[in-house]
C-alpha cells in the first residue's frame, strides 16, 4: 500500500461506498439530529450530572489531550505507520489515520483523545451485553470520538464517525474517570460506544489505574486490532465483548471497511488468555442472516473457543446507511437461538427482543432457569459462587 493511497482525506476515502456518510455531512454542512447520548455533549444516566468543577468543552483547542501514540514504526521523509490495527496505515507528515484521532506531527505519532470523552454513561451492564459479569451491575461507561471501521448499520454513528474536534468533550483523564467511576458507585468500567481499540492509550491507563483502585476494566469492541496491542491490553481487563460482525470477508469488506480473519484471531487471543469473553452478532436481514451463515457462526464458536462462551444474537434497527431495511423478523432470531443450542453452545443469548426466553440464563445440566431478565434488569438470580443454585454445575463467568 502506498502513503498517498492509505493516507486518503476522510471524504475521499468514503466516496466508494453508496450513501453519505457522516463526515461527508458534516464537510457539506449539513445538520444531523443527534441523541443526548452521543454528539453535542455529554449523557450522565440515572439523574448524575457533572460536578460543578467540571465542565463540557468544545472540541476545538485541545493539545490538552494529545499523548504519544504507542504501536506505530517511524518511515522515511517524517512518514509513520501505524501498527494498532490490521489497517496499518502509512501516514505523511501532518496527517491522520483511517480512525481520525491518531496524527502524524513532524514524524512523531500522537492520540488526540488521551483524556477526550465525548460520552459518558452509567449502564446497566447487560445492555452491553455482558451477561455473565456480574449481573444486576452498574458499569461507568465512555467513549471518544473516531472507529477503525465504519459500518453502515453503526448505532453510534456520530460518535464513531466523528473527528475529536467535531465534538465537545469532558476532560477525564485516567485517575479522573476511575474517581468518577468510584464515586458513582461502580466497581465495573467500560470503553464503549465507538471503538475502544482507537482511544487505546487512555483505555489502557484507564484498566492500569483501575486495578490499583479495586476497579474493574471492560471494552466493547469490534475486535479490529493487532495480536501484540491486544496482548498487552488483555494484561489489563477483566472482560471483552466482541462484536463479531459477519462469518463472511465479503460482508466485512462491503459493509464495515474491515476484513473477518483479524476479528476471529482476537476473539481467540482472548479466549488464550483467559480474559473472559462474549460474542455479540447483530442480525441483519438479507446480508448476514442465512442458516448457514448462522451455523457457521456457532460451529467456529464451538470448535474455536469453546461451548461455554456466551453468543448473543441481537435484532437489527434499521440506522445509518441502511434505513432501506426491515428489522430483524423474531422468526430469525428464534431459529438463529435454535441453530446455536443445536450445534452445542450452552449459553445462547437473544437481544433487543423484550421478554424473549434467549435472555434467559438457563443451566446446561439441570435445564432450570438460572437468570431471568428483563429488558436490562436483573429478576431472578440463582448462581452461587459461580455454580447453579439448584445442581451445583459450574456456570462460568465473573460472578463476584
Amino acid at each position: 500500500m502506498s502513503e498517498t493511497d492509505a493516507h486518503r482525506s476522510p471524504d475521499v476515502k468514503r466516496q466508494s461506498s453508496p450513501g453519505v456518510s457522516r463526515r461527508d455531512m458534516l464537510k457539506l454542512g449539513i445538520g444531523v439530529a443527534v441523541g443526548a447520548s452521543a454528539v453535542g455533549g455529554l449523557a450522565y444516566l440515572g439523574g448524575s450530572a457533572p460536578p460543578a468543577t467540571e465542565r463540557v468543552q468544545s472540541g476545538a483547542g485541545g493539545s490538552k489531550w494529545v499523548h504519544p501514540a504507542q504501536y506505530y514504526r517511524k518511515m522515511s521523509k517524517g512518514s509513520v505507520q501505524c501498527t494498532l490495527c490490521p489497517k496499518e496505515c502509512y501516514v505523511g507528515r501532518n496527517g491522520r489515520g483511517y480512525c481520525d484521532v491518531r496524527e502524524n506531527r513532524d514524524g512523531e505519532y500522537y492520540t488526540l483523545v488521551y483524556g477526550r470523552a465525548a460520552s459518558v454513561n452509567i449502564d446497566p451492564i447487560e445492555k452491553k451485553p455482558l451477561f455473565h459479569v456480574v449481573p444486576g451491575s452498574p458499569i461507568f461507561s465512555f467513549a471518544t470520538a473516531g472507529c477503525n471501521l465504519e459500518c453502515k448499520n453503526c448505532q453510534n454513528w456520530q460518535l464513531s464517525q466523528s473527528r475529536p474536534e467535531d465534538l465537545r468533550a469532558l476532560d477525564l483523564p485516567p485517575a479522573k474517570l476511575v474517581e468518577r467511576a468510584r464515586g458513582s458507585g461502580c466497581s465495573l468500567i467500560a470503553g464503549t460506544y465507538n471503538e475502544p481499540v482507537i482511544f487505546y492509550e487512555y483505555m489502557l491507563a484507564v484498566a492500569r489505574e483501575g486495578k490499583k483502585n479495586g476497579v474493574r476494566s471492560t471494552i466493547i469492541s469490534a475486535g479490529y486490532i493487532n495480536r501484540e496491542p491486544m496482548l498487552e491490553l488483555c494484561r489489563e481487563l477483566a472482560a471483552v465483548k466482541v462484536d463479531l460482525k459477519s462469518m463472511r470477508d465479503e460482508f466485512y469488506q462491503s459493509n464495515c471497511e474491515g476484513t473477518l480473519k483479524p476479528v476471529l484471531d482476537t476473539i481467540e487471543l482472548v479466549r488464550e488468555q483467559g480474559v473472559w469473553l462474549e460474542i455479540v452478532y447483530l442480525v441483519i436481514p438479507g446480508l448476514n442472516d442465512s442458516e448457514e451463515e448462522i451455523r457457521d457462526l456457532a460451529r467456529w464458536t464451538h470448535e474455536h473457543v469453546g461451548a461455554d462462551v456466551p453468543l448473543h444474537f441481537s435484532r437489527f434497527h434499521p440506522q445509518y446507511r441502511l434505513k432501506h431495511l426491515p428489522p430483524t423478523p423474531y422468526e430469525t432470531l428464534d431459529r438463529c437461538y435454535e441453530i446455536a443450542r443445536e450445534e452445542g453452545l450452552h449459553y445462547v443469548y437473544v437481544g433487543n427482543v423484550p421478554d424473549h426466553r434467549g435472555a434467559n440464563t438457563y443451566c446446561p445440566k439441570c435445564g432450570k432457569l438460572l437468570i431471568r431478565r428483563r429488558l436490562y434488569q436483573v429478576a431472578e438470580n440463582h448462581v452461587r459462587d459461580g455454580r447453579c443454585e439448584f445442581c451445583g454445575q459450574s456456570i462460568p463467568g465473573v460472578w463476584s
